[in-house]
């Protein structure tokens, strides 16, 4: 029987960090405002680079941590939504530039559950015994589709990318449960990037805007609802406890949720990874960024269990226990 085993995380930042008081230069808001509501003080913006850039340094930094020949790679997964193109996919342009020839390559769109959809598409592909080797990454420039105007959204999002490889392991299991899931009836809840139909036989033109939008009261809601109930479901599935967890990694979305599921668990917020202080919200970037940084600062040993927990639009949530 086959396991997969994840043997790196790496990430890639853009160089340019804005704070919460420059923002203010942009729209009626503050350093005060944002982060006591959000708990965000600065964020990682895009000049130049795009999505693929982000995802293809990711990708070439875990070659080189891996030790795996690019030409070893069998499965390149790229959570993310907001792609370069709606075709080709963001993971064929990594599967290009990084040389993995012989790697089969595809993007998900599941938002900010998108890296632990990932990972578990590729334990699976693990699994089976016919794949070796595989990259999984989530890369977001999510300033492409912020209004810059609405200061209830454009002061919650950063960009970047962060990745982790994996290699079929007989002797070890780093993917011990999981619960992923979706609520398409409440889907209205965050959209963005709207595509509209107005060929020249449309009979009715559609308007909506591009832009990401988001019913905050709604979002926290659900986040704080569905987290913790995930979170106990993938601890049941493997006959574990919170006091075998060493941390959880949440996406890093706002500090008051991660407050409140806390309080649902009665565990101390000690528990959780926050680094959201420093990123803002990447969406399918922020859990792969959070890992990256734990693992450089050596906060993650061999052995470890961790939870790692999604939750986005779509609405969609994704739980996972991960040995280290």
């Amino acid at each position: 029987m086959f396991n997969s085993k994840i043997v790196g995380f790496e990430s890639y930042l853009p160089k340019k960090v804005v704070t919460n008081d420059e923002l203010s230069n942009i729209v009626e808001t503050s350093d005060e405002w944002i982060y006591t509501r959000t708990g965000i003080s600065k964020r990682c913006l895009s000049t130049q680079e795009n999505t693929s850039d982000f995802a293809i340094n990711v990708g070439k930094k875990l070659i080189e941590k891996s030790n795996i020949p690019a030409e070893d790679i069998d499965v390149i997964i790229v959570a993310t939504i907001t792609p370069d193109y709606l075709t080709p996919s963001t993971a064929c342009m990594v599967q290009g530039a990084i040389g993995a020839k012989n790697a089969l390559a595809f993007d998900i769109n599941v938002a900010c559950s998108g890296f632990v959809y990932g990972l578990s598409i590729a334990d699976k592909f693990l699994k089976s015994g016919i794949y070796k080797n595989a990259i999984v990454i989530g890369a977001e420039t999510l300033s492409k589709i912020v209004d810059w105007t609405d200061r209830s959204t454009c002061v919650l999002f950063g960009d970047g990318s962060g990745g982790a490889i994996l290699t079929s392991c007989k002797d070890y299991n780093s993917v011990i449960s999981e619960d992923l899931n979706a609520d398409g009836m409440s889907w209205q809840a965050i959209t963005g990037g709207n595509l509209n139909n107005n060929n020249p036989f449309t009979e009715k033109k559609d308007d909506n805007s591009f832009y990401l939008a988001m019913n905050g009261r709604d979002v926290f809601n659900f986040a704080t609802k569905t987290v913790p109930k995930s979170i106990n479901e993938v601890l049941i599935k493997a006959n574990l406890t919170l006091d075998d967890i060493k941390y959880i990694v949440p996406h890093q979305a706002n500090s008051r949720i991660v407050e409140v599921v806390a309080k649902k668990l009665k565990v101390s917020l000690d528990k959780f990874y926050l680094n959201l202080q420093n990123f803002g919200n990447t969406s399918a970037a922020s859990i792969p960024i959070a890992l990256a940084e734990m693992s450089q600062k050596g906060l993650l040993q061999k052995g470890d269990k961790i939870i790692i927990a999604g939750f986005g639009a779509g609405l969609t949530w994704a739980s996972m226990i991960v040995q280290i």
